[in-house]
């Protein structure tokens, strides 16, 4: 049960913060976003490291430099990108596909077999995030601006980049977890100090710390938005992937969508009778591939 609780609390945590992040892509780079929130969340959790024994442990804190290079440096990085080209919603939406990768990328690379029901539920899935996609969304950007995005596919490429890359480090944290007796709490320290080492590099070891430049207001809904979609995010994410196979995991995980129902309406506007039905039939057929 505590992987289940687990998976709907980083659910929640995560979509919450997703919010805060939008409002601050109409400023900053998502990569400079990313990688401050990362550096912050690494300090909180650097406590992880008391009773890490790096000799014992060398080919699996190898593995989750990797899955933080992947998940969390470049999977964060373009998630922030596609919070700020199509909103919270849309971009949640479409990370439901996770689980139907994750679920396949289990069973092929860690033998974790995938029922036909599944099949099910992914055919209802595809159906359901396809009629989202295609509904009309109003965009403000800057406050200046309205866009319309209805049929430009191109906005699209981030959202499923970051999905690639989120299932890419899940699976690495899953197998290292089957491998290993690292703890969660290791785990996502590891994992944010791979990121950290990336983008420091790719930012050509210039950072922005725009924190310093935001209000008193902002600076604290900053960092909540750190403690709850980082640290508490990313600790309870690790929870899951240690705790349940990864197709599951990933399928509780992306409960986001319908929590995302709850803030949209500061972000989008009104939220249709369609927007809600088919939201809540993609959740379904989330369900339908755990039964």
């Amino acid at each position: 049960m505590i992987g289940i609780f687990s998976a709907f609390g980083a659910a929640i945590s995560w979509t919450y913060a997703c919010f805060i992040w939008r409002s601050q892509t109409e400023k900053y780079k998502s990569i400079d976003i990313n990688l401050v929130k990362n550096i912050i969340a690494f300090l909180i959790f650097l406590p992880a490291f008391i009773n890490l024994s790096v000799l014992n442990n060398l080919k699996s804190i190898i593995t989750l430099l990797f899955s933080g290079v992947i998940g969390i440096g470049l999977g964060d990085t373009f998630y922030i990108k596609s919070l700020q080209l199509i909103g919270t919603r849309r971009t949640l939406s479409i990370e439901t596909l996770s689980p139907i990768l994750a679920a396949l990328s289990g069973e092929i690379f860690i033998n974790e077999n995938l029922a036909f029901r599944s099949y099910q539920g992914i055919l209802i899935i595809s159906i359901s995030l396809f009629i989202l996609l295609r509904q009309r969304t109003n965009l403000i950007v800057n406050n200046l601006t309205n866009i319309t995005e209805r049929n430009n596919l191109s906005v699209y490429v981030f959202p499923f980049l970051s999905v690639l890359c989120a299932v890419s480090g899940g699976l690495l944290s899953r197998k290292v977890f089957l491998e290993s007796n690292l703890s969660p709490f290791q785990a996502t320290e590891i994992r944010l100090l791979g990121a950290i080492i990336f983008l420091i590099i790719i930012k050509k070891f210039r950072i922005n710390f725009f924190l310093k430049k935001l209000d008193f207001n902002d600076q604290k809904r900053f960092l909540l938005s750190i403690l709850l979609g980082t640290n508490l995010g990313i600790l309870l994410q690790q929870i899951v992937f240690k705790t349940l196979p990864l197709g599951i995991g990933w399928t509780l995980l992306s409960t986001s969508p319908v929590i995302s129902l709850f803030f949209a309406t500061k972000e989008e506007g009104q939220i249709t009778k369609g927007i809600i039905f088919f939201t809540t039939l993609l959740f379904l057929g989330l369900c339908l591939i755990i039964i």
